[in-house]
């Protein structure tokens, strides 16, 4: 049996989404262009219930009010933060991981890089922002050396928002808890080539697998 709810993070609307058997929650912020409601977060939440994961989805203030442009980090990260609180008052004793697709992964590692997530035992990045499309660099991912607790980096190899080739040394550098998992034909929203003989359904199976395994080592 999976439950859903409706649940509050401080000002902003969330989702909890938790199967009977959960092991493990993870805190979920959406992409810059699109809420928590959107199609691909509503599948891998689905699936990671299928496979005892629960999630708990939340606005960022800008998409409450459906703004265009992201709040500022530090609105965001305060965001992040309570989230996760909330988190751990709708599922006592879960172990709690956080992170999210693009922005939302970034704005959750600015939060656990300024003050640790309190309960937060690793970081699930699902396509890390590291620059804009055309302008390659790893400025994005320097504070990334102040996050103590386990990464692991889902990213396409066509991701136009971050050039393996730069995103892989700065791994690299973050040392043995940092984990990077390509996803051969992804581009930043996972969206796979036809001539490549996947579906982004097959993609989806990947990722929510990348997961699981990921999250045993950690717990």
């Amino acid at each position: 049996m999976i439950a859903s709810a409706d649940v509050r993070v401080g000002d902003v609307s969330g989702l909890l989404l938790r199967p009977a058997d959960a092991r493990l929650l993870y805190v979920l912020a959406h992409g810059a262009g699109a809420g928590m409601r959107h199609p691909f977060l509503e599948s891998l939440a689905q699936r990671l219930a299928d496979r005892s994961v629960a999630t708990l989805r939340y606005q960022f203030p800008y998409m409450e009010r459906r703004a265009s442009r992201p709040d500022p980090p530090a609105v965001a990260a305060a965001t992040v933060r309570a989230a996760v609180e909330e988190a751990a008052r709708v599922a006592p004793g879960l172990p709690l991981v956080a992170g999210g697709k693009s922005f939302g992964g970034r704005m959750t590692s600015t939060a656990q890089a300024e003050d640790p997530l309190s309960g937060v035992r690793g970081l699930v990045f699902l396509g890390f922002p590291l620059h804009p499309p055309g302008r390659p660099g790893d400025k994005r991912a320097e504070h990334l050396a102040q996050v103590r607790i386990p990464m692991l980096f889902l990213q396409g190899d066509r991701d136009e928002f971050a050039d393996l080739n730069l995103l892989k040394p700065v791994v690299k550098r973050l040392g043995a808890g940092a984990t990077l998992y390509p996803v051969e034909g992804g581009d930043h929203s996972f969206h796979v080539l036809k001539r490549s003989g996947r579906t982004d359904a097959d993609v989806m199976t990947e990722l929510v697998q990348a997961i699981v395994d990921w999250s045993r080592q950690l717990i």
